[in-house]
């Protein structure tokens, strides 16, 4: 599905406008708060799984058609992503403010996406409406498939959506406020189980059952739990346990996810799962494949200088908000993914009581009260308030971008050290072993980092023209 509703999106106007004034952008979105919330519960009443969001896409994009952005369906091939922009008087940056409207199985809303979308699309719209003389591009870009591994940023991100994009916001409904927050690297990954059947009564010895192996690998990952970093999460279900209860199952599946801090240390983890799965299949006499289900979610980078923006605007809105914990308890995201491309942000912002937990029918019922729409509508002053700046301010985007890259840099040191330090381990294994030294006069020698970028990183280049 593909299509481009066209508004006229821009003014004129050669002079530099001023950043909107935290009052305007105030004014603007209690006027828009009836509309923002009769969107969210309209998501909220039709909960839409992964890449099904028709309905939810419908309302948003009407919505943005009739405030005069341009928008464009069917974005990067995905039916139900959307980009609409609203072009500025002038060259300038181009800022994206990024929109979910998923749901979970079973539960419904209990992840708040309703919120995101409404209060995303709130919050661009009243930027336009304080900055009408903006440069640049504002940006909704329609981000389906967050949950259950569909990945739906990391396939547009691959189809060039964020292409030019310079910075992304987006805010997340919670139990607790925070400017910035971890969130862990996550693998979706299958285990299929096949088996032999036979009659679970008559002959199961001429049978292999797969729901067997299926349990045994299921108390493998339990076991490997101590032995793991307390960082590390292994969760899933049962997808495919038998069709009846007198047939040995030739067929059994478990749908799970691998959790830890970096992309790195969730591939290791990996690894120790995929040889779980092997040695259940011979325990069993049957046969295992691993595979993945959907893309794996990098660690978050959150940008601290558009972090630091957002928390500042809300706390003069009376939110008590500040840097969430290290240590804090964590899910995972595939915007995690986007922030190793861009300048973005993820601030959590409390929709809900505090100790309401994420993914529950209380989270649910939550994401439909009148205190998580008044939070979102401050969430989205916060965030229109970043994208207005980051418009007009060039030295504010370039401090963003500094930051992006600072942390890049001290990412990339550390990898590399920690590579240099397993290959020294592993040359001195070897030295202990043979006696070989590697070098003539007896000193291993080590590559060094020369400062290149990672390979598959975004050049950094001025702002779109």
């Amino acid at each position: 599905m593909s299509g481009t509703t066209t508004g006229s999106g821009t003014t004129t106007g050669s002079t530099p406008a001023p950043a909107s004034s935290l009052k305007s952008l105030t004014d603007e979105l209690t006027a828009l708060r009836p509309r923002m919330e009769k969107i969210s519960r309209a998501i909220h009443a039709r909960p839409e799984l992964k890449f099904a969001e028709f309905h939810a896409l419908q309302v948003l994009t009407g919505w943005l058609a009739e405030a005069r952005f341009t928008v464009e369906t069917g974005a990067g091939g995905v039916d139900t992503a959307f980009v609409a922009v609203h072009e500025g008087s002038r060259p300038g940056p181009y800022v994206a403010v990024l929109a979910e409207y998923d749901a979970l199985p079973g539960v419904g809303h209990g992840c708040g996406h309703n919120l995101i979308a409404a209060g995303g699309v709130a919050a661009a719209i009243a930027a336009v409406r304080a900055l009408p003389d903006h440069a640049g591009t504002i940006a909704v870009i329609g981000t389906p498939g967050e949950e259950m591994g569909g990945g739906g940023k990391v396939r547009l991100a691959e189809a060039g959506v964020f292409d030019g994009v310079d910075a992304a916001v987006m805010f997340h409904p919670a139990d607790r406020s925070a400017t910035t927050q971890h969130a862990l690297a996550a693998a979706h990954l299958r285990a299929d189980f096949t088996g032999v059947s036979a009659h679970a009564a008559k002959t199961p010895w001429e049978g292999r059952s797969a729901l067997a192996a299926a349990q045994l690998f299921l108390n493998a990952l339990d076991s490997m739990r101590q032995f793991m970093p307390p960082t590390a999460r292994l969760h899933g279900i049962v997808s495919d346990g038998g069709q009846a209860p007198n047939v040995v199952p030739a067929r059994a599946a478990v749908d799970f996810y691998v959790r830890d801090t970096t992309s790195a240390a969730t591939k290791a983890l990996v690894e120790r799962v995929r040889a779980a799965a092997r040695g259940a299949a011979l325990a069993t006499g049957t046969d295992a494949a691993v595979t993945e289900t959907g893309a794996l979610y990098a660690e978050r980078r959150d940008n601290k200088v558009l972090a630091a923006r957002f928390g500042a605007t809300l706390r003069a809105l009376g939110v008590d908000i500040g840097p969430g914990a290290p240590g804090e308890p964590a899910g995972s995201s595939d915007i995690g993914n986007l922030s190793q491309l861009l300048p973005v942000i993820h601030p959590y912002v409390q929709t809900a009581e505090f100790g309401t937990p994420s993914h529950s029918d209380a989270m649910r019922d939550a994401a439909a009260t009148p205190f998580a729409h008044h939070r979102t509508q401050l969430a989205a002053t916060g965030l229109a308030r970043v994208v207005t700046d980051l418009v007009s301010d060039p030295e504010f985007l370039a401090a963003a971008w500094e930051e992006f890259e600072e942390t890049e840099e001290t990412e990339e040191t550390k990898k590399t050290e920690k590579v240099e330090e397993t290959e020294e381990t592993e040359e001195t294994e070897k030295v202990e072993e043979t006696g070989d030294t590697g070098t003539p006069d007896g000193r291993r020698s080590v590559g060094r980092r020369d400062g290149s970028r990672r390979d598959g990183a975004r050049t950094l280049r001025p702002c779109r023209s």
